[in-house]
């Protein structure tokens, strides 16, 4: 083991000229920040933390050196935004009062992830995990450092900042066999673009910045980032399910990037507007097979999409079963004449089911002549005798009470309803709901499926959300000072006391990291607020003495 004073916190490499490495410029004076690991703090008595990196949903990247294999590591650790905080001066994770309920769960999740890219190193497109281990009240992946440079900047090193679809296959076709063990153990990546793949010094491209389900989903506890071009519809807020084909989706788009040398435009815009051509200068290089595989991968509504990387992969490498299947579609010289539509597929399936449609509907209505013409002869060569004297009755209409609360409605949609609202007389009031999202209905004053009259008030209760206040600075107060506002505005208090070296007044709040969450955060009432103060001045059992 090499000494690690030596050693630059930040690529490991032997420091020759003070602080700053000659290798990679990084100044060791810096210290990470104390919500993270300090630098040479040591895990599982053989793992080096070294510089922070980045901090994103659900976990913290570090750089890292492994002592006993003398090597550059890279040290991910657990640490969900929002949700986890560290205290100055400790290593283990404090976990916000409102999620200690959930924490187990992602806990779990975060470490069967690991485990299971752990199990998959010989996969080519993995980056190497030789070690998970839980410690701190967390847990960490150990990943093995690989040289290498995201696929975007890859890309605008070329010349077009587009490659051909030969090259291109190289490169992306292993990385679908690793998303396809991936799915089979139950795991989306949910978020892969040309950032998260990386081209290595070996000439691979590998798949990265992996994180738990629940980050690709805009309605989870955790942080949610938009890659705009590459998320797919069923990751913002929608009725669409997050499944495989929602990898599918991303993976398209970067087959797209890579093809095509722009993004594609975001899936919310084309929800409304279809539109995803390829010039004809573009199209002309890319082959038939290619164009409609990504058009399959990259269809908005995830139940019209390829739904396996199997498939998928099939239709990427034009198998000998697709291309019977697809024998009868257009060709190339199609493609020539204009950009290609991706959209064409979908508006021709939908052409066709309108036709279906308008033959039944013009089946039924043929049927429904039939009968009625039926009723008519028989009504009048006296087949049917009527009642002489018709008795007349008047009954009240009713209905049945919808379930608006069980089916998550929103009041828009409510409003928007003409049916509900000709046969009930509906009304709203708004609460604050710390589990229901803003707008959402929660309370109906009429229970579901229960059958009223016509014109029946019935008064829905439209969540306003979470009621939130921000973290005020409470910092050099004393301690009852800061609880009574942060309590007055109706956050929970979690006073936690740090040593007075003599410096400060005792009971007064640290001007530094007063509080977690930090002051002019936007946390929700009933909340969790950790303040750091000092106690009393520590003296020594001799300095007692003396006084004795």
């Amino acid at each position: 083991m090499r000494e690690i004073d030596n050693l630059c916190i930040n690529c490991f490499s032997e420091l020759t000229e003070g602080s700053v490495c000659a290798e990679c410029g990084y100044d060791n004076d810096v210290p990470n920040d104390v919500k993270y690991l300090a630098a040479k703090t040591v895990l599982n008595e053989k793992y080096i933390v070294g510089a922070f990196e980045k901090h994103e949903s659900d976990a913290v990247t570090y750089t890292g050196y492994d002592s006993q294999l003398d090597k550059r590591i890279i040290i991910r650790e657990f640490y969900p935004k929002g949700i986890a905080t560290r205290l100055e001066g400790s290593n283990e994770l404090h976990i916000r009062q409102k999620y200690t309920s959930d924490i187990k769960k992602y806990k779990n999740d975060f470490f069967e992830l690991w485990t299971t890219l752990q199990k998959m190193h010989s996969l080519s497109a993995v980056v190497p995990v030789y070690d998970v281990f839980e410690e701190n009240n967390t847990v960490y992946a150990i990943i093995e450092y690989m040289e290498s440079i995201p696929l975007r900047e890859y890309l605008l090193r070329n010349d077009n900042g587009y490659v051909l679809w030969e090259n291109a296959r190289l490169m992306f076709m292993p990385v679908l066999t690793t998303l396809e063990t991936l799915h089979s153990n139950g795991f989306i990546h949910g978020s892969i673009t040309p950032d998260n793949l990386v081209l290595c010094r070996d000439g691979k491209v590998r798949l990265g910045a992996f994180c738990i389900q629940e980050c690709a989903d805009i309605n989870s506890d955790f942080e949610f980032i938009e890659n705009s071009g590459y998320t797919a519809l069923e990751q913002y807020d929608n009725s669409h399910k997050i499944c495989p084909a929602t990898d599918i989706y991303a993976f398209s788009a970067v087959i797209y990037r890579a093809l095509v040398g722009t993004n594609p435009p975001s899936a919310a815009s084309r929800e409304v507007n279809d539109k995803l051509m390829i010039p004809n200068s573009i199209a002309e290089t890319i082959p038939m097979h290619v164009i409609k595989a990504m058009g399959n991968g990259l269809q908005v509504y995830p139940e019209k999409r390829i739904k396996s990387v199997a498939d998928f992969r099939d239709l990427l490498d034009a198998s000998p079963s697709v291309k019977a299947k697809a024998s009868g579609v257009q060709g190339k010289a199609d493609v020539e004449k204009k950009p290609y539509d991706y959209a064409q597929l979908q508006r021709d399936n939908e052409r066709r089911e309108r036709r279906n449609r308008n033959i039944v509907i013009t089946l039924l209505v043929l049927i429904i002549a039939a009968i009625a013409a039926g009723v008519y002869i028989i009504k009048f060569t006296d087949l049917v005798k009527e009642p002489e004297e018709p008795v007349s009755t008047t009954v009240a209409q009713t209905y049945q009470v919808p379930d608006f609360v069980g089916s998550g409605y929103t009041k828009s949609e409510v409003e928007g309803n003409g049916a509900w609202n000709s046969q009930f007389e509906i009304s709203y009031n708004t609460e604050y709901s710390a589990d229901v999202e803003e707008g959402v209905i929660f309370k109906q004053s009429v229970a579901a499926g229960e059958t009223v009259t016509a014109d029946t008030p019935i008064l829905l209760t439209v969540s306003m959300g979470v009621q939130t206040e921000t973290v005020p600075d409470v910092a050099g107060l004393t301690l009852d000072e800061a609880k009574t506002q942060l309590e007055a505005l109706g956050f929970k208090v979690n006073a936690v006391e740090v040593y007075n070296d003599g410096s400060h007044k005792a009971n007064t709040v640290k001007k530094d990291y007063a509080t977690a969450p930090e002051k002019g955060a936007t946390v929700a009432v009933g909340d969790e607020i950790i303040v750091q103060y000092y106690g009393e001045v520590q003296t020594t059992q001799a300095a007692s003495d003396d006084n004795n």
